[in-house]
């Protein structure tokens, strides 16, 4: 059997690089690879995308627009990294675990559009209580989150890590204050809620990880559930999931939850905190930005789309973290 070739388009930016670790050690694929000196050349380009099996565009919107207009092949997959279609009804949206159907359309698409970090632990939190009638549609949401500085690509690292005029000594920082962030459309629509949630991302001075946390005031909720109800409708929806995984109701609650925790690898873990007494509770996901939420899930869902069962691909391996981060 044919091994499929991948290409990735944009390989040396943080996402492409980290898929292609990811995928290097992989014996059931090919990747392939446009010379360097090459890589902005429109007619190589067009070739090398219409020559493959899959492309997996790590590209800025308007970049990944432009080289989708380069494929002509009808029988060319894409998956695409950036922002420019995961509210695109003809793309489908690349969260195998967002309902119980998810996995079997991404399998069938020919354009799948790789969600976004913070959206993907906040769909995980919340579509599964807006299904089960807990959260109404119409319910305001308010979305505190905070990242590893990884996750606003090369010009961040460098402000964080580097040693120039744009080098930043900020520990925390709260962000996207104007409160109109690119994901904010995406997760409206994926938690089918009617309106936009209060999105409210902050990033920390560490490299990688990320909590996205979902407050609740349960008395205020029309079903009045308890954190127990709430506990068990994500463990229901996920129960067999093999990258997401619900953890225990704790009582009492840890100290403290570390972000960093599951860097290089694809999996999340959902959590469940409450004050009974007061009504409240707090809903979090942990996930790698750059793993569940975006090169570990890009490689989920190619693996869906093309019919693959893995190999060596979800986590990276501590060499591969260092060199990929």
């Amino acid at each position: 059997m044919t091994k499929p070739a991948i290409f990735i388009d944009g390989e040396a930016g943080t996402t492409g690089l980290q898929i292609r670790a990811r995928l290097a050690g992989r014996t059931d694929v090919e990747l392939v690879a446009i010379a360097p000196e090459k890589r902005k050349d429109p007619a190589e380009r067009a070739r090398i995308l219409n020559a493959v099996d899959a492309a997996i565009l790590c590209l800025p919107d308007a970049a990944a627009r432009e080289a989708v207009s380069l494929i002509t092949n009808p029988k060319v997959k894409v998956l695409d990294a950036s922002t420019a279609y995961r509210v695109d009804p003809q793309w489908a949206y690349g969260f195998p675990e967002l309902a119980p159907d998810q996995a079997a359309k991404i399998a069938a698409a020919q354009r799948v559009s790789n969600p976004g970090c913070y959206p993907t632990g906040f769909l995980a939190l919340a579509r599964p209580l807006v299904d089960a009638g807990i959260v109404p549609k119409d319910l305001p949401l308010i979305v505190p989150a905070v990242s590893g500085y990884s996750g606003g690509g090369k010009s961040l690292i460098e402000s964080f890590e580097g040693s120039g005029p744009t080098r930043t000594e900020d520990r925390y920082r709260l962000y996207a204050l104007g409160l109109a962030h690119k994901h904010v459309p995406e997760m409206r629509l994926h938690a089918g809620l009617v309106h936009a949630p209060l999105f409210l991302p902050s990033v920390g001075r560490y490299a990688q990880g990320m909590l996205v946390e979902l407050p609740l005031h349960l008395h205020a909720l029309p079903k009045k559930p308890t954190a127990k109800a709430i506990h068990d409708v994500l463990a229901a929806r996920y129960q067999g999931q093999r990258f997401v995984r619900v953890m225990p109701l704790a009582a009492p609650p840890p100290e403290r939850l570390e972000p960093e925790a599951l860097n290089g690898t694809n999996m999340m873990e959902l959590f469940v905190f409450a004050n009974d007494q007061a009504g409240h509770a707090l809903l979090v996901a942990r996930l790698d930005n750059l793993g569940k939420g975006a090169s570990g899930a890009a490689v989920q869902n190619l693996d869906l789309m093309l019919g693959l069962a893995g190999e060596r691909s979800y986590a990276l391996a501590a060499a591969d973290r260092q060199s990929a981060a």
